[in-house]
């Protein structure tokens, strides 16, 4: 099976190497701070077979660190406790990492060791930057990141820990982006920046074949809704990614609902659903792995939720704490606040929603990572 990127805004395809980010013509128009036009997605020149997991890197490139194939939960306190007894947290928190970002950091990792490349290059909010340093650090790969000073201390000693070059930036995600890919342009380094890679999106996948195998699995029906925490949006692409394959694949009929669950103070997604436009707005949350003011994947992402009918759904901060509680003294499982973001979601959506419904949740870091405001979360002093 050949891969190659493809446009979905024009059709122009292109090969998957080195240098290739975005589309030519339809990046032209774009601007520092502003989320991206032009870009791609990975695809095959044929429908993969049943029962595959179809990736564009040979699986002999991957480092040897083990990601993915995290576990499905079946909470029956929280089940109980929200009337949703098809309810499930996918676990994202058991990543090497503790984050779902080594999803894409593995398929990166596997391309430049596939084309001898030393040196990749992020800008991060504290989450891609520990988990890239963490799959670099297994793949013997250097690793630059570019992150805000505010990010939580946790997430920075991490990277420290992998052996990983941290670059603090006065300013926020946004800004870290643009210097980052302004250093990647000037030293040829192997950007692994969110959306503008496509392979991060790809990676991320790989999440909607674990959830639609483990169920089938266990003889339980499908998925109808699937919440994830969402801020420039490439996980929620990643997941609809997956399932489009699975679709195609034959091994789902019908596509679930997708919820993009995002902070009211950085809500980019969900205005851009309601008006037709993006507008950039200084975000002021504490779930700061989705505090994006201009998300980098939102045309991609957009389209593809409108597509098939995705929902946004926002909680305020005391709401996204108050769903860290409720999931570790129900469910045993300790979120940050970005995962607790999607739980918050479905709290609020939960009686529309119905008792019938059959929901899987995507938990997508670990608690540990911030400590600070989950201390906030229980009153306790810090």
């Amino acid at each position: 099976m050949k891969w190659e990127y493809r446009c979905p805004s024009c059709g122009a395809r292109y090969a998957i190497e080195p240098g290739r980010y975005l589309c030519g013509p339809c990046s032209k128009a774009n601007a520092p701070g502003a989320p991206l036009s032009g870009v791609l997605e990975c695809v095959p020149d044929s429908i993969p077979a049943k029962g595959s997991l179809p990736l564009p890197i040979e699986e002999r490139w991957f480092p040897p660190i083990p990601v993915g194939n995290t576990p499905l939960w079946r909470p029956d306190r929280l089940r109980a406790h929200l009337g949703m007894p098809g309810l499930y947290l996918k676990d994202d928190a058991r990543e090497p990492s503790g984050s779902f970002k080594d999803r894409a950091s593995y398929l990166v990792a596997a391309f430049a060791r596939q084309h001898g490349i030393k040196e990749i290059a992020l800008a991060s909010t504290g989450n891609a930057a520990s988990s890239m340093a963490c799959i670099g650090a297994a793949a013997g790969i250097k690793v630059k990141v570019f992150v805000p000073k505010s990010a939580p201390i946790a997430k920075r000693i991490q990277v420290l820990q992998y052996g990983a070059d941290l670059v603090e930036i006065d300013g926020n995600y946004d800004k870290a982006f643009d210097t980052s890919l302004e250093y990647s342009a000037r030293t040829g380094t192997l950007s692994r920046n969110t959306a503008y890679n496509p392979l991060t999106i790809e990676g991320k996948k790989t999440v909607s074949f674990e959830i639609v195998r483990d169920l089938a699995a266990a003889g339980e029906g499908p998925i109808e809704h699937v919440f994830v925490p969402t801020g420039d949006g490439v996980i929620l692409a990643g997941v609809i990614r997956g399932f489009e394959d699975l679709l195609a694949m034959g091994e789902i009929s019908v596509m679930p609902c997708f919820w993009a669950a995002q902070a009211e103070g950085s809500s980019a997604m969900a205005r851009a659903l309601a008006l037709g436009r993006f507008d950039a707005l200084p975000s002021t949350t504490l779930a700061d792995s989705i505090a994006v003011d201009a998300p980098r994947n939102g045309p991609f992402l957009i389209s593809k939720m409108k597509k098939y009918k995705g929902r946004a759904v926002t909680v305020d901060d005391r709401e996204i704490l108050e769903a860290q509680v409720l999931g570790s003294s129900l469910a045993g499982f300790f979120a940050e606040p970005s995962s607790a973001t999607a739980l918050a979601g479905l709290v609020k959506m939960s009686k529309e929603l119905g008792p019938k419904a059959r929901v899987a949740v995507l938990l997508t870091g670990s608690g540990l990572k911030d400590i600070r405001n989950a201390a906030l979360a229980v009153g306790a002093p810090y």
